[in-house]
């Protein structure tokens, strides 16, 4: 009973007991963990100010200085020249021989004889390879006894067919042993005609034997081996020979060219036409324009014409892929300006090409142009543009009507001309924007 009154009279109430679970309770308990998280705070804090503070400012100039928003931005320049440009007409090309030629065995026989080296240039006429002559010379010599036989057999009727006239002048005989004589005559001579056909036939395959180059040229990698039976049938015959020495282009142009093209074919005179690598940065040859096919083609729109190369030194390869320029006409007197310096696009809500003009003050102007000719890196301008006026090549892309361009060789100009905003990097020690440079400290007084 005591201590069921101990229990009645605790003191503890549930207002205190929850007082005790309360906010005050755990910051009495946690204090020290929640003092190192505050204390790691702080330095968080401290270590960005002090990034911050390192971080050097951007160079001071008009604007806002160079790069900022109303700053001077340096381009590269170029001044538009009169002179003469080249017209030309880019084209693909396949490289392809004037004569490409599959050396096959015109008779059955064994291959006795490979004379010619795997690469070998080669001349009309040379041998190539021997077949086996020895059954050719057998049916020759058997074509000729053939013949010798059937002449003797024709001289024996020819002299009966003497006699039997006479005999039939006198009478002697019937008429119709003189008929059938001057038949037995006949079929003796077309026996031996047919010999001689067949004699010839015998000659001809036994040259035949005897395998010779076709045409001038470089042969190929040797299909058949030494001693292997060979056939007209054969599918890759012996060697193929490719003439490389000259050497012509097969190349394709848009329609649209023809016209002028034909023109110019009519007026006289040949048309050069130079080949370049794959990268159409290293000219290959020079040739000159050999033919124009006789139709377009209706699913490319495109016409063949084919171009022919002395290639004396080789570099040009059957089947080789190449870009050819055909040279169509000289221009003189044209406005040209480097083709960096054209830009498209729709400033004024039209798609246009144009380029931004320096003007005396070094602010630009956005001038619409209208370009002809385009030479490789130069461009013809035949409206929009005069010569001696100076265009933008490099850095257009953050220009705008009217801002303000540092040139390259600003910084060599005389007094009172735009000088060139220092690089941040290059900015003497202790100025802004240069290495080592402090932004200044500002100490706020203590509240008092």
């Amino acid at each position: 009973m005591v201590k069921c009154e101990v229990v009645l009279n605790d003191p503890t109430s549930p207002e205190q007991f929850t007082a005790a679970r309360g906010p005050l309770a755990f910051i009495r308990r946690r204090w020290l963990a929640l003092l190192v998280v505050l204390v790691i705070l702080v330095l968080l804090i401290a270590l960005v100010k002090f990034i911050q503070h390192k971080q050097p400012l951007p160079a001071a100039g008009p604007g806002g200085g160079r790069g900022g928003q109303n700053g001077p931005v340096a381009v590269a320049v170029a001044t538009a020249s009169v002179g003469d440009i080249q017209l030309r007409i880019p084209a693909l090309g396949t490289v392809t021989p004037l004569a490409n030629v599959t050396v096959r065995s015109q008779i059955s026989g064994v291959m006795q004889k490979i004379l010619f080296t795997e690469g070998q240039a080669v001349r009309q006429g040379d041998s190539l390879a021997q077949i086996d002559p020895r059954p050719y010379e057998a049916a020759l010599e058997q074509m000729q006894g053939n013949l010798r036989r059937d002449q003797a057999l024709l001289a024996d009727a020819q002299l009966n067919l003497k006699r039997y006239e006479g005999l039939v002048k006198e009478d002697s005989i019937a008429q119709q042993q003189l008929d059938t004589q001057r038949a037995l005559v006949d079929q003796y001579k077309g026996t031996i005609e047919a010999d001689e056909g067949q004699l010839k036939t015998a000659k001809v395959n036994l040259i035949y034997t005897h395998i010779v180059s076709p045409v001038s040229g470089r042969v190929g990698l040797r299909q058949v081996d030494q001693g292997n039976y060979v056939t007209p049938g054969d599918t890759n015959g012996i060697v193929v020979i490719n003439q490389l020495q000259p050497i012509t282009v097969i190349f394709s142009i848009p329609e649209d060219n023809v016209s002028a093209l034909m023109r110019r074919l009519h007026d006289g005179g040949p048309m050069i036409a130079e080949a370049y690598d794959r990268t159409n940065s290293a000219k290959l040859a020079d040739g000159r324009l050999l033919t124009v096919d006789n139709e377009i083609d209706v699913t490319t729109g495109t016409v063949k014409l084919r171009a022919q190369f002395e290639n004396a030194d080789g570099l040009l390869f059957p089947n080789q892929f190449v870009n050819i320029q055909l040279l169509m006409q000289l221009l003189h007197g044209q406005t040209i300006m480097p083709n960096s310096a054209v830009r498209r696009g729709a400033p004024n809500g039209v798609v246009s090409t144009f380029v931004y003009v320096v003007n005396p003050d070094h602010k630009v102007s956005l001038r619409p142009v209208t370009l002809g000719v385009v030479d490789g890196e130069r461009v013809a301008v035949s409206k929009g543009l005069n010569a001696g006026e100076m265009v933008v090549t490099e850095g257009g892309d953050r220009l705008r009507e009217g801002a303000d361009v540092v040139l390259p060789d600003a910084a060599a100009k005389p007094a009172g001309a735009r000088p060139a905003a220092a690089p941040a990097g290059d900015a003497a020690p202790g100025t802004p924007g240069s290495r080592g440079a402090h932004r200044p400290r500002t100490h706020n007084k203590p509240a008092t």
